[in-house]
């Protein structure tokens, strides 16, 4: 099989609206996380990162749109932008388009949106990106709960292998709104303080805004610094339960084992986990199941919700990003937050960002509906 891997890549967040701000912050393990007092999207304080939006609007007017545009595809339009400048690729019909997403724009059901709630559905989102910038397919919109950013991907790469694609752009995101907090707030998931994974003082989740874009393309002439091959992959949904994770980590597990047999190494052979690590009681415990199911809990691992929060669509594509970066920097991120280990299985929990020769990442995410993806990326030495 031809090698695929990702390249050029943007990342709008609280941090600021390319990868090395949010890179250098999580290096300085600065949270992006800040205390949120909005009444009309939950009655009580919470924690999140949200994009400012008089930032957002400076960037977007500088695209010229001409037309209006929701707040969400505002921050997907701006990181795309980006990344297809810095790619120089022309849109031709060898180039595909995947825009991960779980809510898309579900405020515009909001009673007070000025927009029309046709603007809701997944594809009409799916549209107004592939119309914007002109992209001659038509885009797909994957949205597959949690896992959706990772398993955009792997469908990416199972595009260009079946030679339907030269090129896949990705842009992932999701906002914070009333309708995902109040979501996680009737599961009483919602943590009041910033989060903890797999802490043992870990008392939920927080929810934050991220846009997120990258090149997955099968051209070593457009690669970058801190471009990684996609070596392995592979997903399993283990139909546990709507909202909770299997008490075995059995489709986790499964996923993990699947994609080191496509990358054909052994547990060993991984530097590191860019984990999912929600610092929920239930997923955190899975998670831990799962990895010594697999014979990795002494690899180092990290979770990056201390930073962000959960970006829902965005965290899996977020993080691996984050972790392209990572690895070309031989740089462990600390998994901000952590404590004491809270699950019953041994996990090594990267406590203090250090210096680590690296060349192999593991990346995995879980999401409702008993969803598991996992992909692994191997430094690539230009």
């Amino acid at each position: 099989m031809n090698n695929i891997y990702l390249s050029h890549n943007n990342i709008v967040s609280a941090y600021g609206f390319d990868s090395a701000s949010a890179v250098d912050s999580i290096k300085n393990e600065v949270s992006g996380l800040s205390l949120v007092d909005d009444s009309k999207i939950l009655p009580n304080p919470f924690y999140s990162s949200l994009i400012p939006q008089d930032n957002l609007t400076k960037a977007f007017q500088k695209l010229n749109p001409q037309e209006d545009y929701t707040r969400l595809e505002q921050i997907l339009l701006v990181s795309l932008a980006n990344t297809l400048k810095e790619s120089g690729l022309e849109l031709t019909d060898r180039v595909g388009l995947i825009v991960s997403t779980t809510k898309g724009n579900i405020d515009v059901l909001d009673a007070d949106s000025p927009f029309d709630q046709n603007r809701a559905y997944l594809s009409e989102l799916g549209k107004k990106i592939e119309t914007f910038f002109g992209f001659k397919n038509e885009a797909i919109v994957l949205s597959n709960a949690c896992v959706s950013g990772v398993l955009a991907l792997a469908v990416a790469k199972r595009f260009i292998h079946q030679k339907r694609y030269d090129h896949v752009f990705v842009v992932a995101g999701d906002l914070v709104s009333q309708f995902i907090l109040t979501g996680f707030n009737s599961f009483q998931a919602l943590s009041e303080l910033p989060c903890r994974p797999y802490c043992k003082t870990r008392a939920g989740i927080n929810i934050g805004e991220v846009g997120c874009s990258v090149l997955v393309t099968k051209d070593e002439d457009h690669l970058v610094n801190e471009s990684v091959r996609i070596i392995g992959e592979a997903s399993c949904n283990d139909a546990n339960h709507i909202s909770g994770p299997s008490r075995t980590g059995e489709g986790l597990y499964r996923s993990v084992v699947s994609a080191m047999n496509q990358a054909n190494i052994e547990a060993d052979a991984i530097d590191y986990i860019s984990a999912h690590g929600t610092a929920t009681m239930f997923n955190d415990e899975m998670e831990a199941i799962a990895f010594n199911r697999a014979n990795l809990q002494d690899t180092p691992l990290n979770s990056l919700k201390g930073y962000f929060g959960h970006t829902l669509g965005a965290s899996g594509l977020l993080e691996t990003i984050i972790g392209m970066y990572s690895l070309h920097s031989n740089t462990l991120f600390a998994s901000l937050g952590f404590q004491e280990l809270g699950v019953s299985q041994p996990l090594n929990i990267i406590q203090e960002t250090t210096a680590k020769e690296s060349s192999i990442f593991l990346k995995t995410a879980s999401g409702f509906g008993g969803c598991n993806t996992a992909a692994i990326f191997q430094k690539v030495n230009l």
